[in-house]
C-alpha cells in the first residue's frame, strides 16, 4: 500500500461519519493520476499554500488599512486564524483536518485589496456585482497561473459557500464558515483596541460573562460549545458572540474615520476601473487575465480584485499623479 492509501484507510478507522473522506472525493474537474504521499485534500491545501493568490493576502487590508504598526491583522493571518480555529473544531468532532485546512486556507483568495471597502467598490462598479468567495472560485478554477488550481469539488464547494446565509455541502465547509466569523469577531476586537477606537472596558459587559473576558478564553467558549453541541450554538453562546458582532458593526466597521477611509478607496479603485476599462490594452499580460474574461468589465474587475492594498495605490499614483521632472 502506498501512504495515501494508508491515510485513506486510518481515515475511516478514526473520522466519524460526518466526516468527509478522502478517498470518496467528487474529483476535479480536470483527472490527474492519484500521488503515492497525499491525499487528494492534501494536494489542494499545498496547491493554494503554493498559489500566487495566497501570498499577496499579506498585503490586502482585514480592517486597518496600510495599518503602520506590525501586530495588526492582515487578511493572511486572518486566513490563518481561521485554519487553526477550523482545524481544532473539526479534530474536536473527527472531521477531516486536510480538507477543513484547504477550504480555510483558499476562503479568501478572491479579495479585493483594501477588504471589504474594496469590495463594495467593485459591486458598484461592475454591473455583473462582485463577491469575494465567488471570486475566491474563480481564482482557483480558472485565474490562478491562468488556467486555475483544478482543486477537488469539495474544496471549491466550501470556499463558495464560506460566507453568512450561504450553506456548504461538507461538515467540514460548515466548520470553515462558523470558524471565519469567531476569528474576526475576536481579532477584530482586538485590533480595535490597539487602534484606540474602543477600550476593554467598552465591550458589552453580558457578553464577556459568557464568554470570557480575555481573547483566548472568548475563543474557547465559542470553539468548546460548537464541539460540544456538535456544529451548533447554543443558545446562551450564540447570544453573546450576536452582541458582540453588533457591537464592532456599531463601534468599529461604522466608525466616522474607517468610514472616511472607505470614501477614499471608492474614490481609488473607481479611478482604475474607469481608466481600465477605457484602456484594457494597458492591463499588464502577467496578469494572464485576458483569455478568461468575457467581457471587459470582468477583465478590469479581475485585475483590481488581484492587487494588494499597496499595488493599487503604486497604481494610482502612477497613473494620475504628478511627478517630479528629471533632469536626463
Amino acid at each position: 500500500m502506498t501512504i495515501r492509501e494508508i491515510t485513506e484507510k486510518n481515515e475511516h478507522l478514526v473520522l466519524s461519519d460526518m466526516a468527509t473522506f478522502a478517498d470518496y472525493t467528487k474529483g476535479r474537474k480536470v483527472k490527474i493520476s492519484p500521488c503515492d504521499l497525499r491525499t487528494e485534500f492534501q494536494r489542494d491545501r499545498d496547491r493554494i499554500i503554493h498559489s500566487k493568490s495566497f501570498r499577496r493576502l499579506k498585503r490586502k487590508t482585514q480592517v486597518f488599512i496600510i495599518p503602520d504598526e506590525d501586530h495588526f491583522r492582515t487578511r493572511l493571518t486572518h486566513t490563518l486564524e481561521v485554519s487553526q480555529i477550523a482545524r481544532t473544531i473539526g479534530r474536536g468532532l473527527r472531521l477531516n483536518e486536510d480538507l477543513i485546512e484547504a477550504i480555510a486556507l483558499g476562503h479568501d483568495l478572491g479579495h479585493t485589496p483594501f477588504g471589504h471597502s474594496g469590495e463594495r467598490a467593485l459591486q458598484k462598479l461592475n454591473p455583473e456585482g462582485f463577491e469575494h468567495n465567488e471570486h475566491s472560485l474563480r481564482i482557483v478554477e480558472v485565474l490562478e497561473n491562468g488556467e486555475g488550481l483544478n482543486l477537488t469539488w469539495e474544496v471549491c464547494d466550501g470556499i463558495l459557500n464560506h460566507r453568512t446565509g450561504r450553506a456548504p455541502s461538507t461538515n467540514e465547509g460548515k466548520v470553515v464558515r462558523i470558524s471565519d466569523k469567531i476569528a474576526y469577531i475576536n481579532h477584530d476586537i482586538d485590533d480595535a483596541v490597539r487602534s484606540g477606537i474602543i477600550s476593554r472596558d467598552d465591550l458589552p459587559k453580558d457578553a464577556l460573562s459568557v464568554l470570557g473576558y480575555s481573547h483566548g478564553d472568548r475563543i474557547n467558549s465559542l470553539v468548546r460549545d460548537l464541539v460540544i453541541n456538535k456544529l451548533k450554538f447554543s443558545p446562551e453562546i450564540e447570544g453573546a458572540m450576536n452582541e458582540l458582532r453588533c457591537f464592532l458593526f456599531d463601534k468599529v466597521y461604522n466608525e466616522k474615520n474607517i468610514r472616511f477611509e472607505e470614501v477614499k478607496v471608492h474614490n481609488l479603485i473607481s479611478s482604475l476601473y474607469e481608466y481600465y476599462y477605457k484602456n484594457p490594452e494597458k492591463i499588464p499580460s502577467f496578469a494572464h487575465l485576458s483569455k478568461n474574461a468575457d467581457t471587459t468589465h470582468r477583465l478590469v474587475t479581475d485585475y483590481i480584485a488581484g492587487m494588494t492594498d499597496e499595488y493599487a495605490i503604486n497604481t494610482f499614483e502612477n497613473l494620475f499623479l504628478p511627478k517630479p521632472y528629471k533632469k536626463r
